[in-house]
């Protein structure tokens, strides 16, 4: 039951951005949940960037993050937002209480929003930044849908709504005191729209890049591109993302992380005036990396394959009811004896348009698969043999989804695994080929064409050759060179 003296946050905008009636609210919100794909994303949601408009204009590229929040176990909500209504020195956290929507109550995090204004002197609560702000309210009957019927303190989960001011530098403050309290049931939310008000094309150019440099996890990029989008002189541009230190946030947070654009528009694509617009986009931010428990499972059913394997030409039968082991994707297993390679294969998810083997079996089964075919089946070398399964060595790369670049430019060696693919040919190399035998990019390349696609050296600047790169949580037996 709600105590007296909790502070309520009416709805502002309800009635103008969104429904204020429950039913055709909710109506609304299953409207654009039928209408989303739900993406296949290999991991779990740590962030996402969307837009904060009236719903008939961008409640639609909303729902694709939205939908994509399914199934996830979140049990706290940041908001960030910059300020629309009010202008203050710092960043406003909504302290105590509730915030209501048409749909119900939510709580606020107490305990949290203490701890983040205690954290800084310049994070405080400043009541009036929030009472007609849209930008976290409009967030809400979205997130009340996914995660309960009716929000609420019943449902588990609690948000943190975070307005940030317009005169200090925010976003290092907010970024490191976040970054001391968060844990992997938070969920950051950044709420922007990109583009206000050029034309139509415009938009398309001016939002196409800020997604570019989003996508590329450094908060540099974004600061370089938007400066330098202002110095065009996009007619009636007046900003490129009213959101940009949020979002900021969220990369200072996990740009580290694999980042996903989910969908794209502008008030354009709905109202049919081209004239001025607004742009907006949904992205997630993902981790698709493993703890220790599971990654220490994976090793051990790829060594019990292919002992077992190996003895009696069984496949071992194992279940395993792990979630992030059942995820559908891409692995290679290495294997490695007296610190020599002694067989690699693997196999990815193709992406979308491509018939590469589809890795569409649970993860903890691909490994199975792959440590099998990695002893048996590697044309480079002899099936292992059973007096040498006690000096083997395992080492797993979890992939994450294939993603199509534009030129060997973008490859970034430590980070990126690539496959060439030319005609019938194609080769793969995973991220830490380059590290291990310290190439630099152009050297990588080169040999993955040459040696691995077998084609010409200098194949990846045809501009016939497809690249396509991918990240890899790679881990091991600690022995393992």
């Amino acid at each position: 039951m709600k105590k007296a003296n909790k502070k309520l946050r009416e709805p502002a905008v309800a009635g103008q951005f969104y429904p204020s009636d429950k039913a055709e609210l909710e109506l609304m919100i299953k409207g654009f949940f039928k209408k989303a794909e739900s993406p296949k994303l290999g991991g779990n949601i740590r962030a996402l960037i969307v837009p904060h408009a009236g719903y008939v204009y961008s409640g639609q590229v909303a729902a694709y993050a939205y939908k994509a929040l399914q199934n996830q176990k979140i049990s706290r909500v940041v908001l960030i937002g910059n300020s629309h209504q009010e202008y203050f020195d710092g960043i406003s956290v909504y302290e105590s209480g509730y915030f209501r929507t048409p749909l119900g109550d939510i709580e606020i995090d107490e305990d949290f929003a203490k701890r983040l204004i205690d954290s800084n002197p310049k994070i405080k609560f400043y009541e009036k930044a929030h009472l007609q702000e849209h930008s976290l309210e409009v967030q809400l009957p979205f997130l009340q849908r996914v995660f309960s019927a009716q929000g609420g303190p019943a449902s588990g989960w609690k948000i943190v709504p975070i307005i940030l001011g317009n005169q200090t530098n925010t976003v290092d403050i907010l970024t490191e005191a976040l970054k001391n309290l968060i844990d992997e049931n938070t969920l950051i939310i950044a709420s922007s729209d990109l583009s206000h008000y050029p034309s139509y094309k415009d938009a398309q150019y001016s939002d196409g890049e800020v997604i570019k440099a989003i996508l590329t996890g450094k908060r540099e990029n974004l600061r370089k591109t938007i400066s330098d989008l202002e110095k065009e002189n996009i007619p009636n541009l007046q900003t490129c993302a009213c959101g940009a230190d949020a979002i900021e946030v969220v990369m200072g947070l996990f740009g580290n992380k694999n980042i996903k654009l989910l969908n794209s528009a502008n008030s354009g694509d709905i109202t049919g005036d081209h004239l001025q617009v607004v742009g907006y986009a949904s992205i997630v931010f993902i981790d698709s990396e493993l703890g220790e428990i599971e990654q220490k499972t994976l090793l051990d059913f790829a060594r019990q394959a292919v002992e077992t394997y190996v003895k009696t030409g069984k496949i071992i039968e194992v279940e395993e009811n792990n979630p992030n082991l059942n995820q559908h994707r891409g692995a290679f297993v290495t294997l490695q004896k007296n610190g020599e390679l002694r067989g690699c294969i693997g196999i990815f998810p193709a992406p979308e348009g491509r018939g590469l083997a589809s890795g569409g079996e649970p993860l903890y089964k691909t490994v199975i698969d792959m440590a099998i075919s990695a002893a048996i089946h590697d044309p480079r070398f002899n099936p292992v043999a059973i007096n040498e399964l006690k000096d083997l060595k395992y080492e797993i790369s979890v992939l994450s989804p294939l993603e199509k670049v534009d030129s060997w430019k973008d490859v970034e060696i430590g980070k990126h695994g690539v496959e060439i693919v030319k005609n019938s040919r194609k080769g793969v190399f995973l991220p830490q080929v380059a590290t291990e035998n310290n190439w630099d990019e152009e050297t990588f390349l080169s040999i993955l064409c040459s040696q691995k696609a077998g084609l010409s050296a200098d194949c990846y600047k045809d501009k016939n050759t497809e690249i396509y790169v991918f990240t890899a949580q790679i881990f091991g037996d600690k022995n393992v060179k």
